[in-house]
């Protein structure tokens, strides 16, 4: 029995062994990657005053918002994803949330073209031939780095066309998981409301991203856009709803799981296990040789005593 139980740990001590090196050394570059293929659609809600320009009083209503981003799977590459977000603002008159172009609802829209590394998650302009109209990115876009660090990170801000600082904030539950809270400050910069028409831009924004992941679980903002004269032209106070922030917490405890069985649980095991499995067999077949090669003897000594 000793003779096949050996080999046999020695066999599974040698796959373990290799199982936990390949958890330990290759599994975080594949697993920590942005997945080539990407589509989620995201649902904010709050309140927002518009210039009525008839009056030139804040028209104050319940809005909500709709993101629309997924990845371009015919430009993305091993290292690269191309992306594309439409986004759109309405005025909540209680019917079916969607983005109607054309409507008196509509506050805002967008279509924004981009490109990120699958790793870093900081937009990348050189590597994919990306349409000629798509607006060179900076910084972090939609999700921060897989290991997220309690510091300031340069993140996209569309409305200036720039990146702006994204200042680590706070650590802070969100149903039961820690985020890092960053905080984007803006005050008063310059933009444009309207085609020719200058004003400023003054916003303050608050990202919960779940650190492992780089995952963004919940976005807060509070805006302001004002006209050059210092008339309002927009104030706007939104965030995710409860309800998407709850599917993203769903969503990033699968992919938490995945990580850590991956990169935690199996070097852990691989390794322990293939110690523990490698030194039993080789116990295990050194006492078979030793009762091997004490049969012999034994039998020989029982045959000179009879003698």
């Amino acid at each position: 029995m000793r003779k096949i139980l050996g080999p046999v740990l020695l066999g599974l001590g040698g796959f373990l062994l290799i199982a936990g090196l390949l958890g330990l050394v290759w599994a975080p570059g594949v697993v920590e990657k942005t997945p080539e293929q990407v589509e989620t659609i995201t649902y904010l809600e709050g309140r927002a005053g518009k210039l009525d320009t008839s009056t030139g009083e804040l028209v104050e209503n319940p809005v909500y918002a709709i993101s629309d981003t997924r990845t371009d799977t015919e430009l993305s590459t091993d290292e690269t994803n191309a992306w594309v977000s439409t986004s759109c603002l309405m005025v909540d008159r209680g019917g079916e949330r969607e983005c109607v172009d054309g409507s008196e609802d509509m506050i805002t829209a967008s279509v924004d073209i981009f490109a990120t590394d699958r790793v870093t998650a900081l937009s990348d302009n050189e590597s994919l031939d990306l349409p000629a109209d798509a607006v060179p990115h900076e910084g972090l876009v939609n999700k921060w780095p897989f290991g997220a660090e309690q510091k300031t990170y340069p993140y996209w801000d569309g409305v200036t066309g720039q990146a702006v600082d994204a200042a680590y904030d706070r650590t802070e539950s969100l149903e039961g998981v820690e985020t890092y809270v960053y905080r984007v400050e803006i005050d008063e910069a310059p933009i444009e409301i309207a085609e020719g028409v200058p004003g400023t831009y003054t916003t303050v924004k608050e990202i919960f991203i779940e650190p492992q992941t780089g995952a963004i679980l919940n976005q807060t903002e509070d805006q302001q856009r004002v006209l050059a004269d210092g008339t309002p032209a927009l104030d706007l106070e939104f965030g995710f709803t409860d309800e998407q922030v709850a599917s993203n917490v769903e969503d990033n405890a699968g992919d938490r799981r995945l990580l850590d069985a991956l990169t935690v649980w199996l070097p852990i095991v691989g390794l322990a296990g293939g110690v523990l499995a490698l030194v039993a067999g080789f116990l295990l077949l050194r006492g078979a040789r030793r009762s091997s090669n004490a049969g012999p003897n034994r039998q020989k000594d029982l045959v000179g005593a009879g003698r």
